[in-house]
């Protein structure tokens, strides 16, 4: 199986730590430049969206990252990220599909305008996105720290799909200044993230 990535994608790294979580061997395809016109026509061949990760496996071609995960999870024997009982997989689902939705969005302001838009030169950030962002993150921090208390993993004891979609959002925490470190639950748990091989295995070249 081949995955097309960058390492500074949170998206792509969510997949990257489930197969190795997983023990799921990939071949790495970079993207450096999503915009340069060569890669850019190679991405497009695989992904109409011309986005990373996109997963290939012999004629199939997946993208969004948390398809991609379930697919890597459904093709390991006696894998447990990915429960097989209904209500334990729906409950994975369900903050995989908030984190979608609500949680990485919010986080992707701070990570636009504190981080990325200093380093493609595009200048400081706008007080009215920061201020946006700020009460998205109030409102979904709350919930997912609430949740969390008495917790190990997301799901319960077991670690699951879930724990990395949520938690890659956070890898620039200090660099894009989230505001989410007042939620104590919420940052225990990413420090048990933090100790996990696949979050070693897959932290970015400095």
């Amino acid at each position: 199986m081949q995955l097309y990535y960058n390492p500074m994608s949170a998206n792509a790294r969510r997949v990257m730590m489930a197969a190795a979580h997983l023990g799921t061997p990939l071949e790495m395809h970079l993207v450096t430049n999503m915009q340069e016109p060569v890669q850019r026509a190679e991405l497009l061949r695989v992904n109409p969206n011309a986005k990373v990760p996109v997963l290939v496996d012999g004629d199939f071609v997946l993208w969004e990252s948390c398809a991609i995960m379930q697919y890597l999870a459904e093709k390991t024997p006696g894998q447990t990220v990915y429960p097989t009982e209904l209500k334990a997989r729906m409950d994975v689902n369900r903050w995989m599909f908030w984190c979608a939705h609500h949680w990485a969005p919010a986080l992707a302001i701070f990570n636009w305008e504190n981080h990325i838009k200093r380093w493609l030169g595009m200048g400081g950030a706008d007080p009215a996105a920061i201020a946006r962002g700020e009460a998205e993150v109030a409102r979904f921090g709350a919930v997912l720290d609430a949740h969390l208390k008495g917790r190990q993993w997301m799901c319960g004891d077991t670690l699951s799909l879930a724990d990395f979609t949520l938690a890659t959002p956070l890898a620039d925490i200090e660099a894009a200044k989230m505001p989410v470190t007042g939620f104590a639950h919420l940052m225990a748990w990413l420090a048990r993230i933090k100790e996990l091989d696949a979050w070693k295995a897959t932290r970015p070249a400095a």
